[in-house]
């Protein structure tokens, strides 16, 4: 990395989005397959920021943690995916408290987004799609591109007194069910 930044100059932005996951309960998971998710999620977060520190551009510099609903969220087959992102939200909040006010860190957790690997995992099928459409205030799932304007968002100016936040890019994913049929009719 210092390579680059003797050629290019400080770092203004630094995104960490390193992801592990599979679904499996807990009684069916190894050890090893809880560390490896949580060596992947939690610590690579961790190695990115620490090993990025130096280079930055400070003041002024924007870290951003891609984070997801699981870490406030419980859902179950995924306890370590849960464990690392829970871990991921506080280290995003204690690396605000330490670096501001010359580095400001944040995270975007993204709901559902199409076209990622990620869903092709965990909604492999017609139905299960179906079904966290269904759950979505929205009714749909996110595009790469608006995850990404969220980036854009917070590593600007107007994110400038922004910091130690998680920002829900989701469609109103993580508030709640909005599958029930009786929620159209106030609509009308």
């Amino acid at each position: 990395m210092e390579a680059v930044a003797d050629k290019l100059g400080p770092m203004d932005i630094v995104i960490s989005g390193a992801a592990g996951n599979f679904l499996a309960p807990v009684l069916g998971m190894s050890a090893n397959a809880f560390r490896t998710v949580v060596d992947i999620d939690l610590n690579g977060t961790f190695n990115v920021f620490r090993g990025c520190h130096d280079l930055l551009n400070r003041p002024g510099a924007s870290l951003i943690a891609i984070t997801a609903g699981q870490a406030i969220n419980a859902s179950a087959l995924q306890a370590h995916a849960c464990a690392a992102k829970a871990g991921i939200n506080q280290l995003i909040r204690v690396l605000a408290l330490e670096w501001g006010p010359e580095v400001r860190v944040n995270g975007i957790s993204p709901g559902p987004i199409a076209g990622t690997e990620g869903m092709a995992r965990l909604a492999p099928d017609a139905a299960t799609r179906q079904s966290h459409f269904d759950r979505i205030a929205m009714k749909r799932w996110g595009e790469v591109e608006e995850v990404a304007e969220s980036a854009v968002f917070l590593c600007s100016p107007s994110a400038g007194y922004i910091t130690g936040t998680i920002l829900d890019c989701d469609g109103g994913s993580q508030i709640g069910d909005a599958s029930r049929g009786d929620l159209s009719r106030g609509m009308a």
